[in-house]
Protein backbone atom coordinates (compact mmCIF):
# COMPACT_ATOMS: atom_id res chain seq x y z
CA UNK A 1 0.00 0.00 0.00
CA UNK A 2 1.26 3.45 -0.94
CA UNK A 3 1.84 6.18 1.61
CA UNK A 4 -0.59 9.05 2.00
CA UNK A 5 -4.28 9.05 1.23
CA UNK A 6 -6.50 10.06 -1.67
CA UNK A 7 -9.55 12.30 -1.41
CA UNK A 8 -12.44 11.49 -3.74
CA UNK A 9 -14.49 14.67 -3.93
CA UNK A 10 -18.10 13.87 -4.83
CA UNK A 11 -20.16 16.61 -6.49
CA UNK A 12 -22.80 15.90 -9.16
CA UNK A 13 -21.84 12.21 -9.27
CA UNK A 14 -23.48 10.67 -6.22
CA UNK A 15 -22.99 7.03 -7.12
CA UNK A 16 -20.42 4.26 -6.73
CA UNK A 17 -20.98 2.41 -10.03
CA UNK A 18 -19.48 3.72 -13.26
CA UNK A 19 -17.76 6.49 -11.34
CA UNK A 20 -14.31 6.98 -12.93
CA UNK A 21 -12.93 9.26 -10.20
CA UNK A 22 -13.92 6.85 -7.42
CA UNK A 23 -12.54 3.85 -9.31
CA UNK A 24 -9.23 5.62 -9.93
CA UNK A 25 -8.99 6.62 -6.27
CA UNK A 26 -9.46 3.06 -5.06
CA UNK A 27 -7.02 1.72 -7.66
CA UNK A 28 -4.21 3.79 -6.09
CA UNK A 29 -4.20 1.40 -3.15
CA UNK A 30 -4.16 4.36 -0.77
CA UNK A 31 -6.64 4.93 2.05
CA UNK A 32 -9.62 6.75 0.57
CA UNK A 33 -11.39 9.80 1.98
CA UNK A 34 -14.84 10.10 0.35
CA UNK A 35 -15.88 13.76 0.66
CA UNK A 36 -18.95 15.83 -0.13
CA UNK A 37 -18.83 19.60 0.38
CA UNK A 38 -21.96 21.72 0.74
CA UNK A 39 -20.67 24.83 -0.99
CA UNK A 40 -21.86 28.37 -0.22
CA UNK A 41 -23.18 30.76 -2.85
CA UNK A 42 -19.87 32.49 -3.46
CA UNK A 43 -17.62 33.25 -6.42
CA UNK A 44 -20.66 33.42 -8.71
CA UNK A 45 -21.80 29.93 -7.80
CA UNK A 46 -25.57 29.43 -7.76
CA UNK A 47 -26.97 27.73 -4.68
CA UNK A 48 -29.33 24.77 -4.89
CA UNK A 49 -33.06 25.39 -4.94
CA UNK A 50 -35.35 24.13 -2.22
CA UNK A 51 -36.53 21.02 -4.08
CA UNK A 52 -32.96 20.11 -5.04
CA UNK A 53 -31.90 20.36 -1.41
CA UNK A 54 -34.65 17.90 -0.49
CA UNK A 55 -33.30 15.47 -3.09
CA UNK A 56 -29.69 16.04 -2.03
CA UNK A 57 -30.54 15.06 1.55
CA UNK A 58 -31.92 11.71 0.42
CA UNK A 59 -29.21 11.14 -2.18
CA UNK A 60 -26.41 11.69 0.32
CA UNK A 61 -28.03 9.19 2.68
CA UNK A 62 -28.08 6.65 -0.14
CA UNK A 63 -24.46 7.30 -1.12
CA UNK A 64 -23.39 7.13 2.51
CA UNK A 65 -24.98 3.69 2.86
CA UNK A 66 -23.23 2.45 -0.28
CA UNK A 67 -19.85 3.66 0.97
CA UNK A 68 -20.43 2.12 4.40
CA UNK A 69 -21.06 -1.25 2.76
CA UNK A 70 -17.62 -0.91 1.16
CA UNK A 71 -16.03 -0.27 4.55
CA UNK A 72 -15.81 3.52 4.35
CA UNK A 73 -17.65 6.63 5.49
CA UNK A 74 -18.88 9.60 3.49
CA UNK A 75 -17.37 12.73 5.00
CA UNK A 76 -19.69 15.74 4.99
CA UNK A 77 -18.39 19.29 5.33
CA UNK A 78 -20.05 22.66 4.70
CA UNK A 79 -18.02 25.66 3.57
CA UNK A 80 -15.47 26.79 0.99
CA UNK A 81 -14.01 23.73 -0.75
CA UNK A 82 -10.43 25.05 -0.76
CA UNK A 83 -10.48 25.62 3.00
CA UNK A 84 -12.07 22.26 3.77
CA UNK A 85 -9.78 20.30 1.47
CA UNK A 86 -6.64 22.01 2.76
CA UNK A 87 -7.79 21.24 6.31
CA UNK A 88 -8.28 17.56 5.49
CA UNK A 89 -4.92 17.38 3.74
CA UNK A 90 -3.24 18.91 6.78
CA UNK A 91 -5.00 16.55 9.18
CA UNK A 92 -4.49 13.33 7.20
CA UNK A 93 -1.41 13.77 5.05
CA UNK A 94 -3.47 13.10 1.92
CA UNK A 95 -1.32 13.49 -1.17
CA UNK A 96 -3.92 13.08 -3.93
CA UNK A 97 -7.40 14.31 -4.78
CA UNK A 98 -9.63 13.06 -7.59
CA UNK A 99 -12.96 14.38 -8.87
CA UNK A 100 -15.32 14.23 -11.84
CA UNK A 101 -15.51 17.46 -13.80
CA UNK A 102 -18.30 20.02 -13.72
CA UNK A 103 -19.01 22.62 -16.36
CA UNK A 104 -20.49 25.84 -14.99
CA UNK A 105 -18.03 28.73 -15.18
CA UNK A 106 -17.99 29.42 -11.42
CA UNK A 107 -17.44 25.74 -10.66
CA UNK A 108 -14.73 25.42 -13.29
CA UNK A 109 -12.94 28.42 -11.82
CA UNK A 110 -13.11 26.94 -8.31
CA UNK A 111 -11.77 23.61 -9.55
CA UNK A 112 -9.05 25.16 -11.72
CA UNK A 113 -7.70 27.36 -8.94
CA UNK A 114 -7.73 24.48 -6.48
CA UNK A 115 -6.05 22.13 -8.94
CA UNK A 116 -3.28 24.65 -9.63
CA UNK A 117 -2.69 25.37 -5.96
CA UNK A 118 -2.63 21.73 -4.84
CA UNK A 119 -0.46 20.68 -7.76
CA UNK A 120 2.08 23.33 -6.76
CA UNK A 121 2.11 21.75 -3.30
CA UNK A 122 3.02 18.41 -4.84
CA UNK A 123 -0.34 16.68 -4.68
CA UNK A 124 -1.63 14.47 -7.46
CA UNK A 125 -4.81 16.13 -8.76
CA UNK A 126 -6.80 14.25 -11.39
CA UNK A 127 -10.17 15.01 -12.95
CA UNK A 128 -12.44 12.79 -15.06
CA UNK A 129 -15.56 12.89 -17.17
CA UNK A 130 -18.17 11.24 -14.99
CA UNK A 131 -21.26 13.27 -15.89
CA UNK A 132 -21.59 13.48 -19.69
CA UNK A 133 -21.32 11.30 -22.77
CA UNK A 134 -18.80 13.69 -24.29
CA UNK A 135 -16.98 16.75 -23.02
CA UNK A 136 -18.54 20.03 -24.22
CA UNK A 137 -15.44 20.94 -26.22
CA UNK A 138 -15.01 17.68 -28.13
CA UNK A 139 -17.84 17.64 -30.70
CA UNK A 140 -16.96 20.11 -33.47
CA UNK A 141 -18.55 21.34 -36.67
CA UNK A 142 -16.69 21.05 -39.97
CA UNK A 143 -15.25 24.53 -39.39
CA UNK A 144 -13.94 23.54 -35.97
CA UNK A 145 -16.43 25.47 -33.82
CA UNK A 146 -18.99 24.09 -31.38
CA UNK A 147 -22.48 23.26 -32.60
CA UNK A 148 -25.23 25.86 -32.17
CA UNK A 149 -28.05 23.76 -33.62
CA UNK A 150 -29.19 20.56 -31.95
CA UNK A 151 -30.10 18.33 -34.90
CA UNK A 152 -26.67 18.29 -36.61
CA UNK A 153 -25.04 18.06 -33.18
CA UNK A 154 -27.05 14.96 -32.31
CA UNK A 155 -26.42 13.46 -35.75
CA UNK A 156 -22.69 13.87 -35.16
CA UNK A 157 -22.88 12.26 -31.72
CA UNK A 158 -24.87 9.30 -33.00
CA UNK A 159 -22.40 8.71 -35.81
CA UNK A 160 -19.19 9.10 -33.86
CA UNK A 161 -19.79 8.39 -30.17
CA UNK A 162 -17.68 5.61 -28.70
CA UNK A 163 -18.83 4.29 -25.36
CA UNK A 164 -16.04 4.22 -22.75
CA UNK A 165 -15.34 1.25 -20.55
CA UNK A 166 -17.63 0.69 -17.61
CA UNK A 167 -16.37 0.99 -14.05
CA UNK A 168 -17.97 -1.64 -11.82
CA UNK A 169 -19.00 -0.59 -8.35
CA UNK A 170 -16.11 -1.24 -5.92
CA UNK A 171 -16.83 -3.84 -3.29
CA UNK A 172 -14.45 -2.52 -0.64
CA UNK A 173 -12.16 0.37 0.16
CA UNK A 174 -9.38 1.17 2.58
CA UNK A 175 -10.81 4.07 4.52
CA UNK A 176 -9.11 6.99 6.26
CA UNK A 177 -11.37 8.22 9.07
CA UNK A 178 -11.99 11.99 9.21
CA UNK A 179 -14.36 14.13 11.25
CA UNK A 180 -17.69 14.72 9.50
CA UNK A 181 -20.70 17.00 9.83
CA UNK A 182 -24.06 15.42 10.62
CA UNK A 183 -26.35 15.56 7.61
CA UNK A 184 -29.36 16.44 9.76
CA UNK A 185 -27.60 19.64 10.85
CA UNK A 186 -27.58 20.93 7.27
CA UNK A 187 -31.35 21.43 7.35
CA UNK A 188 -31.86 20.62 3.69
CA UNK A 189 -35.63 20.17 3.82
CA UNK A 190 -37.63 23.20 2.64
CA UNK A 191 -39.51 25.19 5.26
CA UNK A 192 -41.94 28.11 5.35
CA UNK A 193 -43.63 26.37 3.60
CA UNK A 194 -42.42 22.80 3.31
CA UNK A 195 -43.82 21.81 -0.07
CA UNK A 196 -41.86 18.54 -0.06
CA UNK A 197 -44.34 16.62 2.10
CA UNK A 198 -45.67 14.69 -0.91
CA UNK A 199 -42.36 14.17 -2.70
CA UNK A 200 -41.77 10.77 -1.08
CA UNK A 201 -44.82 9.38 -2.86
CA UNK A 202 -43.26 10.17 -6.24
CA UNK A 203 -39.52 9.65 -5.82
CA UNK A 204 -36.85 7.31 -4.49
CA UNK A 205 -33.61 9.34 -4.60
CA UNK A 206 -30.35 7.44 -4.75
CA UNK A 207 -28.42 5.11 -7.00
CA UNK A 208 -30.73 2.14 -6.51
CA UNK A 209 -33.76 4.29 -7.26
CA UNK A 210 -32.12 5.40 -10.50
CA UNK A 211 -31.30 1.85 -11.52
CA UNK A 212 -34.86 0.72 -10.80
CA UNK A 213 -36.28 3.61 -12.84
CA UNK A 214 -34.13 2.78 -15.85
CA UNK A 215 -34.84 -0.95 -15.73
CA UNK A 216 -38.57 -0.43 -15.35
CA UNK A 217 -38.67 2.09 -18.19
CA UNK A 218 -36.70 -0.09 -20.61
CA UNK A 219 -38.79 -3.14 -19.81
CA UNK A 220 -42.17 -1.45 -19.87
CA UNK A 221 -42.39 1.86 -21.68
CA UNK A 222 -39.51 2.72 -23.98
CA UNK A 223 -40.97 1.11 -27.11
CA UNK A 224 -43.94 3.50 -26.98
CA UNK A 225 -41.84 6.47 -25.89
CA UNK A 226 -41.95 8.35 -29.22
CA UNK A 227 -45.71 8.79 -28.79
CA UNK A 228 -46.31 8.46 -25.05
CA UNK A 229 -43.67 11.01 -24.03
CA UNK A 230 -46.13 13.76 -25.04
CA UNK A 231 -48.96 12.46 -22.86
CA UNK A 232 -48.93 13.91 -19.34
CA UNK A 233 -51.96 11.79 -18.41
CA UNK A 234 -49.78 8.64 -18.52
CA UNK A 235 -47.86 7.92 -15.34
CA UNK A 236 -45.06 6.02 -17.09
CA UNK A 237 -44.85 7.70 -20.47
CA UNK A 238 -41.45 9.18 -19.62
CA UNK A 239 -38.50 7.68 -17.78
CA UNK A 240 -38.43 9.94 -14.71
CA UNK A 241 -34.63 9.75 -14.78
CA UNK A 242 -33.97 13.50 -14.95
CA UNK A 243 -33.41 14.11 -11.20
CA UNK A 244 -31.22 11.01 -10.96
CA UNK A 245 -29.15 12.39 -13.84
CA UNK A 246 -29.00 15.84 -12.28
CA UNK A 247 -27.40 14.42 -9.13
CA UNK A 248 -25.27 11.88 -10.96
CA UNK A 249 -26.95 8.90 -9.33
CA UNK A 250 -26.81 7.41 -12.79
CA UNK A 251 -24.48 8.37 -15.62
CA UNK A 252 -25.63 9.01 -19.20
CA UNK A 253 -23.11 6.35 -20.22
CA UNK A 254 -25.03 3.81 -18.15
CA UNK A 255 -28.30 4.81 -19.82
CA UNK A 256 -26.71 4.65 -23.26
CA UNK A 257 -25.12 1.27 -22.57
CA UNK A 258 -28.30 -0.31 -21.21
CA UNK A 259 -30.47 1.05 -24.00
CA UNK A 260 -28.11 0.06 -26.81
CA UNK A 261 -27.75 -3.40 -25.30
CA UNK A 262 -31.51 -3.95 -25.46
CA UNK A 263 -31.66 -2.58 -28.99
CA UNK A 264 -28.94 -5.03 -30.05
CA UNK A 265 -30.75 -7.95 -28.45
CA UNK A 266 -34.02 -7.02 -30.15
CA UNK A 267 -35.79 -6.47 -26.84
CA UNK A 268 -36.85 -2.90 -27.64
CA UNK A 269 -37.78 -0.88 -30.71
CA UNK A 270 -34.77 1.03 -32.01
CA UNK A 271 -36.60 4.04 -33.42
CA UNK A 272 -38.45 4.79 -30.20
CA UNK A 273 -35.37 4.04 -28.11
CA UNK A 274 -33.33 6.53 -30.12
CA UNK A 275 -35.99 9.19 -29.52
CA UNK A 276 -35.42 8.50 -25.82
CA UNK A 277 -31.66 8.77 -26.21
CA UNK A 278 -32.11 12.03 -28.10
CA UNK A 279 -33.38 13.50 -24.83
CA UNK A 280 -30.04 12.54 -23.30
CA UNK A 281 -28.56 14.24 -26.35
CA UNK A 282 -30.47 17.45 -25.61
CA UNK A 283 -28.99 17.45 -22.11
CA UNK A 284 -25.53 17.05 -23.65
CA UNK A 285 -26.19 19.88 -26.12
CA UNK A 286 -27.35 22.08 -23.23
CA UNK A 287 -23.98 21.55 -21.55
CA UNK A 288 -22.21 22.57 -24.76
CA UNK A 289 -24.17 25.81 -24.62
CA UNK A 290 -23.49 26.33 -20.91
CA UNK A 291 -19.78 25.74 -21.35
CA UNK A 292 -19.45 28.22 -24.20
CA UNK A 293 -22.05 30.70 -22.86
CA UNK A 294 -21.61 30.73 -19.06
CA UNK A 295 -24.38 33.31 -18.54
CA UNK A 296 -26.98 31.03 -20.11
CA UNK A 297 -29.28 31.24 -17.06
CA UNK A 298 -29.16 35.04 -16.92
CA UNK A 299 -28.58 36.55 -20.35
CA UNK A 300 -30.29 36.09 -23.70
CA UNK A 301 -28.28 33.78 -25.92
CA UNK A 302 -29.60 35.79 -28.84
CA UNK A 303 -28.54 39.32 -27.95
CA UNK A 304 -31.15 40.80 -30.30
CA UNK A 305 -33.69 40.06 -27.59
CA UNK A 306 -32.26 42.80 -25.40
CA UNK A 307 -34.89 44.93 -27.16
CA UNK A 308 -37.74 42.66 -26.01
CA UNK A 309 -40.43 44.76 -24.23
CA UNK A 310 -41.03 42.40 -21.31
CA UNK A 311 -43.84 43.22 -18.87
CA UNK A 312 -43.54 43.55 -15.11
CA UNK A 313 -46.56 42.08 -13.37
CA UNK A 314 -46.14 40.55 -9.94
CA UNK A 315 -49.84 39.68 -9.92
CA UNK A 316 -49.68 37.69 -13.15
CA UNK A 317 -46.41 36.03 -12.14
CA UNK A 318 -47.89 34.99 -8.79
CA UNK A 319 -50.96 33.52 -10.52
CA UNK A 320 -48.68 31.55 -12.83
CA UNK A 321 -46.54 30.24 -9.95
CA UNK A 322 -49.60 29.15 -7.97
CA UNK A 323 -51.46 27.53 -10.87
CA UNK A 324 -54.24 30.11 -10.88
CA UNK A 325 -54.08 31.43 -14.46
CA UNK A 326 -57.52 30.23 -15.51
CA UNK A 327 -56.03 27.91 -18.15
CA UNK A 328 -56.42 24.34 -16.85
CA UNK A 329 -53.45 22.72 -18.61
CA UNK A 330 -51.16 25.50 -17.36
CA UNK A 331 -52.54 25.36 -13.84
CA UNK A 332 -52.33 21.57 -13.72
CA UNK A 333 -48.65 21.71 -14.62
CA UNK A 334 -47.80 24.35 -12.05
CA UNK A 335 -49.63 22.46 -9.33
CA UNK A 336 -47.94 19.19 -10.28
CA UNK A 337 -44.62 21.01 -9.95
CA UNK A 338 -45.44 22.37 -6.50
CA UNK A 339 -46.72 19.05 -5.15
CA UNK A 340 -44.19 16.64 -6.67
CA UNK A 341 -41.12 18.74 -7.54
CA UNK A 342 -41.47 17.74 -11.17
CA UNK A 343 -43.52 18.53 -14.27
CA UNK A 344 -44.12 16.59 -17.46
CA UNK A 345 -41.88 17.86 -20.26
CA UNK A 346 -44.69 18.65 -22.71
CA UNK A 347 -46.41 20.68 -20.02
CA UNK A 348 -43.13 22.45 -19.20
CA UNK A 349 -43.13 23.81 -22.74
CA UNK A 350 -46.77 24.88 -22.45
CA UNK A 351 -46.34 26.74 -19.14
CA UNK A 352 -43.07 28.32 -20.29
CA UNK A 353 -44.70 29.54 -23.50
CA UNK A 354 -47.61 30.92 -21.50
CA UNK A 355 -45.37 32.90 -19.16
CA UNK A 356 -43.06 34.32 -21.82
CA UNK A 357 -45.63 34.89 -24.56
CA UNK A 358 -49.17 35.17 -23.22
CA UNK A 359 -47.99 37.09 -20.15
CA UNK A 360 -44.86 38.55 -21.76
CA UNK A 361 -42.91 38.04 -18.53
CA UNK A 362 -39.18 37.50 -18.98
CA UNK A 363 -38.02 33.90 -19.15
CA UNK A 364 -35.49 34.41 -16.34
CA UNK A 365 -38.38 34.67 -13.86
CA UNK A 366 -39.67 31.28 -14.95
CA UNK A 367 -36.22 29.73 -15.01
CA UNK A 368 -35.65 30.93 -11.46
CA UNK A 369 -38.96 29.45 -10.24
CA UNK A 370 -38.14 26.13 -11.87
CA UNK A 371 -34.67 26.23 -10.33
CA UNK A 372 -36.18 26.47 -6.86
CA UNK A 373 -39.05 24.01 -7.25
CA UNK A 374 -37.76 21.26 -9.57
CA UNK A 375 -36.05 18.20 -8.09
CA UNK A 376 -34.32 17.83 -11.46
CA UNK A 377 -33.14 21.46 -11.70
CA UNK A 378 -30.11 21.34 -13.97
CA UNK A 379 -27.89 24.35 -14.69
CA UNK A 380 -27.65 23.56 -18.39
CA UNK A 381 -30.99 21.98 -19.35
CA UNK A 382 -33.08 24.36 -17.27
CA UNK A 383 -31.64 27.49 -18.87
CA UNK A 384 -31.34 26.11 -22.41
CA UNK A 385 -34.92 24.85 -22.42
CA UNK A 386 -36.36 28.11 -21.12
CA UNK A 387 -34.47 30.06 -23.75
CA UNK A 388 -35.60 27.61 -26.43
CA UNK A 389 -39.26 28.16 -25.57
CA UNK A 390 -38.90 31.92 -25.17
CA UNK A 391 -37.28 32.15 -28.60
CA UNK A 392 -34.11 33.72 -27.22
CA UNK A 393 -31.88 30.65 -27.25
CA UNK A 394 -29.77 28.53 -29.55
CA UNK A 395 -31.82 26.61 -32.11
CA UNK A 396 -34.84 28.21 -30.46
CA UNK A 397 -38.50 27.73 -31.28
CA UNK A 398 -39.45 30.45 -33.80
CA UNK A 399 -40.73 33.64 -32.22
CA UNK A 400 -44.15 33.26 -33.84
CA UNK A 401 -44.70 29.85 -32.21
CA UNK A 402 -47.11 30.61 -29.36
CA UNK A 403 -48.55 27.47 -27.82
CA UNK A 404 -52.33 27.60 -27.57
CA UNK A 405 -53.00 26.31 -24.04
CA UNK A 406 -56.50 25.20 -25.02
CA UNK A 407 -55.63 23.07 -28.05
CA UNK A 408 -52.43 21.82 -26.40
CA UNK A 409 -54.52 20.45 -23.56
CA UNK A 410 -57.06 18.92 -25.92
CA UNK A 411 -54.35 17.26 -27.97
CA UNK A 412 -51.98 15.94 -25.33
CA UNK A 413 -54.40 15.36 -22.43
CA UNK A 414 -57.18 13.98 -24.57
CA UNK A 415 -58.62 11.92 -21.72
CA UNK A 416 -58.58 14.92 -19.39
CA UNK A 417 -57.09 12.73 -16.66
CA UNK A 418 -54.09 15.00 -16.11
CA UNK A 419 -56.10 18.18 -15.62
CA UNK A 420 -58.68 16.42 -13.49
CA UNK A 421 -55.95 15.06 -11.20
CA UNK A 422 -54.23 18.39 -10.58
CA UNK A 423 -57.26 20.68 -10.89
CA UNK A 424 -59.87 18.59 -9.07
CA UNK A 425 -62.30 21.53 -8.88
CA UNK A 426 -62.83 20.99 -12.63
CA UNK A 427 -63.16 17.19 -12.45
CA UNK A 428 -66.88 17.11 -13.28
CA UNK A 429 -66.62 19.26 -16.39
CA UNK A 430 -67.13 17.41 -19.69
CA UNK A 431 -64.06 17.21 -21.92
CA UNK A 432 -65.63 19.68 -24.33
CA UNK A 433 -65.15 22.47 -21.78
CA UNK A 434 -62.37 21.08 -19.59
CA UNK A 435 -59.62 23.16 -21.19
CA UNK A 436 -61.73 26.30 -21.64
CA UNK A 437 -64.28 26.30 -18.80
CA UNK A 438 -65.29 29.91 -19.53
CA UNK A 439 -66.92 28.64 -22.74
CA UNK A 440 -69.32 26.39 -20.81
CA UNK A 441 -72.92 27.50 -20.35
CA UNK A 442 -74.20 28.30 -16.84
CA UNK A 443 -76.09 25.02 -16.53
CA UNK A 444 -72.99 22.95 -17.38
CA UNK A 445 -70.88 24.94 -14.93
CA UNK A 446 -73.46 24.59 -12.17
CA UNK A 447 -73.84 20.83 -12.69
CA UNK A 448 -70.05 20.53 -12.43
CA UNK A 449 -69.99 22.68 -9.26
CA UNK A 450 -67.78 25.25 -10.98
CA UNK A 451 -68.20 28.94 -10.25
CA UNK A 452 -65.75 30.97 -12.31
CA UNK A 453 -64.03 33.60 -10.25
CA UNK A 454 -64.72 31.64 -7.07
CA UNK A 455 -63.97 27.92 -7.32
CA UNK A 456 -61.76 28.42 -10.39
CA UNK A 457 -60.32 31.69 -11.76
CA UNK A 458 -61.25 33.49 -14.94
CA UNK A 459 -58.40 33.52 -17.50
CA UNK A 460 -55.90 36.22 -16.55
CA UNK A 461 -55.49 37.06 -20.24
CA UNK A 462 -57.53 36.12 -23.30
CA UNK A 463 -55.65 33.77 -25.59
CA UNK A 464 -56.10 35.96 -28.66
CA UNK A 465 -54.96 39.10 -26.84
CA UNK A 466 -51.95 37.34 -25.31
CA UNK A 467 -50.88 35.90 -28.65
CA UNK A 468 -51.23 39.19 -30.51
CA UNK A 469 -49.34 41.04 -27.79
CA UNK A 470 -46.50 38.52 -27.98
CA UNK A 471 -46.25 38.74 -31.74
CA UNK A 472 -46.24 42.54 -31.58
CA UNK A 473 -43.41 42.41 -29.04
CA UNK A 474 -41.38 40.11 -31.24
CA UNK A 475 -41.91 42.48 -34.16
CA UNK A 476 -40.30 45.19 -32.01
CA UNK A 477 -37.27 42.93 -31.61
CA UNK A 478 -37.10 42.44 -35.36
CA UNK A 479 -37.42 46.17 -35.98
CA UNK A 480 -34.66 46.94 -33.49
CA UNK A 481 -32.39 44.39 -35.16
CA UNK A 482 -32.85 45.91 -38.62
CA UNK A 483 -32.50 49.53 -37.51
Amino acid sequence: MSDGAVIIWFRSDLRVEDNPALSAAIETGKPVIPLYVLEPETCGRRGLGGASKWWLDKSLKSLSSSIERMGGQLILRAGEPKDIIENIISATGADAIFWNRRYGEAERNIDSELKEKLSEQGLSVRSFNGCLLTEPWTIKTGSGSHFRVFTPYWKNVRANYELPEAYPAPTEMIFHKVESDALVDWGLHPTKPDWSVEFDASWTPGEQGAENRLTDFLERAVSAYAVDRNRPDLEGGTSGLSPHLAFGEIAPTQIWRATQSRIASGEIDEDSAMVFLSEIGWREFSYVLLYHYPDLADENYNKNFSAMPWRESNEDYKAWCEGQTGYPIVDAGMRQLWQTGWMHNRVRMIVASFLTKHLLIKWQKGEDWFWDTLVDADPASNAASWQWTAGTGADAAPYFRVFNPITQGQKFDATGDYVRKWCPELAKLPNKFLFSPWEADPVTLASASVTLGETYPHPIVEHKIGRERALAAYEEVKAAKSS
